[in-house]
């Protein structure tokens, strides 16, 4: 199967988001704030279609904006499809960037490790996450990540909300985003 082009790709994630994961209700977000709508990424994410787009468009973002990313990952759960949809893009079109997650708790045995997955320290990646708002889960995986010696180069969202998180990471870590709250106006 041929991929499609970015553009194309882009038009018709932006239309599942619309479908599948975007509500206009009173919510409570992740931040404690309340909100007059939701978006729940997971939805598509975790659809086939969903998750092939969702690989295509962040690898190429990650190939373009970040070439030296050598893995993707973030705060678990939100990151979890997305890291995983790019690292098996990756792998079809022979730039492979692997998969690590971050724990929202230390491994209770073992290792007691923050981090899943064989990246080893030193390697530049790439953290993800599905809706930005405030940029806290971002930002707590920048933290643990580098807790790992990992060189974290920049944070990719699906949709950055636009309500401070961008310039909270930013402050950080470079940012970018697929979508913007406005591609759901």
């Amino acid at each position: 199967m041929q991929p499609p082009h970015p553009t194309a790709a882009r038009a018709r994630l932006l239309e599942l988001l619309r479908e599948l994961s975007y509500a206009e209700r009173e919510v409570t977000l992740a931040s404690g704030k309340k909100s007059s709508f939701y978006i729940d990424c997971k939805q598509t994410a975790l659809t086939s279609e969903g998750h092939y787009l969702i690989g295509l468009l962040v690898h190429d973002l990650v190939t373009r904006e970040c070439p030296e990313a050598r893995a993707v990952g973030g705060l678990t759960m939100g990151a979890d499809p997305i890291a995983s949809a790019v690292a098996t893009y990756s792998f079809s079109v022979g730039r492979p960037l692997d998969a690590f997650y971050v724990r929202k708790e230390p491994k209770g045995h073992g290792t007691k490790a923050w981090i899943e997955g064989g990246v080893a320290a030193g390697t530049p990646v790439v953290i993800v996450e599905d809706v930005c708002t405030t940029g806290g889960s971002s930002l707590k995986a920048v933290e643990r990540a580098r807790i790992h010696e990992l060189d974290v180069r920049r944070v990719v969202s699906l949709v950055d909300r636009q309500e401070g998180g961008r310039e909270a990471v930013e402050a950080v870590v470079p940012f970018s985003a697929l979508f913007t709250r406005s591609d759901f106006q």
